[in-house]
């Protein structure tokens, strides 16, 4: 597997190594011994998610502020740009973000440490997205960046005005949000 970091380097993109001929392929998603020496500590996958969106949906940019997730994303249809923000204020890329493109085709995934909001939009007719998460959902700790902070300046590579949940609709500028120390 091969693996960057991106211009935030907590944040790395993973790229598997693909086998596949006339029959179809074959590739490892996850390899627990392999992923902890990439990303230089423990770690511990508690919560498969798997989410369907259709075109131009927009989720994000979330976090729990208690019970902090790390996510270990990835699209098994279609395609989306994902987006990761970093809002540890100790950081020296704190309110900087990194982005990547996630697709069935190039099977690439992104590890999303915590300590950073996340989201992502559908660019296809719809997406499959899978994550794991390294601590349980917990709705009382969760929160919320408006997707269009203009401090953020996110470009979503997107032209029409994103479908969004009433939540991602009432997200709070960064300035505004609750994050971590």
């Amino acid at each position: 597997m091969k693996a960057t970091p991106l211009a935030i380097a907590d944040v790395i993109l993973l790229e598997p190594a693909m086998f596949g001929d006339e029959r179809g392929f074959f590739f490892e998603s996850f390899n627990l011994r392999q992923f902890e020496e990439i990303v230089g500590r423990k770690v511990n996958f508690v919560q498969d998610n798997h989410s369907r969106s259709a075109k131009n949906v927009l989720r994000g940019l979330h976090y729990q502020i208690h019970q902090p997730q790390g996510k270990l994303v990835r699209v098994a249809c279609g395609k989306v740009l994902d987006v990761a923000v970093d809002i540890r204020r100790s950081s020296p890329t704190f309110g900087r973000w990194v982005s990547a493109m996630l697709s069935a085709e190039n099977k690439h995934q992104l590890w999303v440490p915590e300590g950073f909001a996340h989201g992502f939009v559908v660019l296809t007719d719809h997406a499959e997205f899978l994550y794991k998460t390294t601590d349980y959902y917990a709705p009382t700790h969760e929160r919320c960046i408006a997707w269009d902070d203009a401090t953020l300046a996110i470009d979503w590579l997107i032209q029409d005005a994103p479908v969004l949940s009433a939540k991602d609709a009432g997200g709070l500028p960064l300035h505004q949000a609750e994050t971590f120390a």
